[in-house]
């Protein structure tokens, strides 16, 4: 499961000046739109076979069944207004940063005496952009969760466990997320 990567999509649209279409026809419009005409391509991320897409563009079908409702949805918040979504995410690059909200397992490389056992905390911090633009370049490039989770994690690290020059020597890591949820 990508949950910082989900995480990150969930957040874009507050950021949206128009509503989501409300139909399932217009949905599919949009979402081949974004997918520049590829039918086949919207399909294999809605989990459908190239007919449904095509069924529902044509207005043949006009009630999606739950889970194609949920897929549609999530789908089409991932590529709604694009140009809103660089904008707030270059913002946040540049400028205001993000805050991370998560109850996760944090695990530490720390001095000898100290506890290195992961516990589950709940933290709210917020990241500066120089952490959001790593953030967002993972995204873009395609890395893996493991790989944003370093990247997060380091972040913590500097800005929460290492905050007033203290644990100096300590590392962090996510051992284990149990909800996240990201603004900027």
């Amino acid at each position: 499961m990508e949950e910082i990567t989900d995480a990150i999509d969930r957040a874009a649209p507050e950021h949206f000046t128009q509503a989501l279409p409300k139909s399932a026809q217009a949905q599919m419009r949009a979402l081949v739109k974004a997918a520049k005409g590829d039918k086949k391509a919207v399909a294999a991320r809605l989990g459908v076979d190239a007919n449904t897409v095509r069924r529902y563009l044509k207005g043949e079908r006009k009630h999606p069944r739950s889970a194609l409702r949920e897929a549609l949805a999530r789908e089409l918040s991932r590529v709604w207004q694009p140009g809103i979504r660089r904008q707030a995410r270059k913002k946040a690059s540049s400028t205001s940063g993000i805050t991370v909200e998560v109850w996760a397992y944090f695990g530490y490389t720390a001095p000898v005496g100290t506890t290195d056992e992961a516990r589950l905390r709940h933290l709210t911090v917020h990241l500066p952009p120089a952490y959001a633009e790593r953030l967002f370049a993972a995204q873009d490039r395609g890395e893996s969760d493991q790989e944003m989770r370093k990247i997060m994690a380091e972040g913590f690290q500097e800005i929460y466990f290492k905050s007033g020059g203290r644990a100096n020597e300590l590392e962090v890591e996510f051992t284990g997320i149990k909800a996240i949820d990201v603004q900027y």
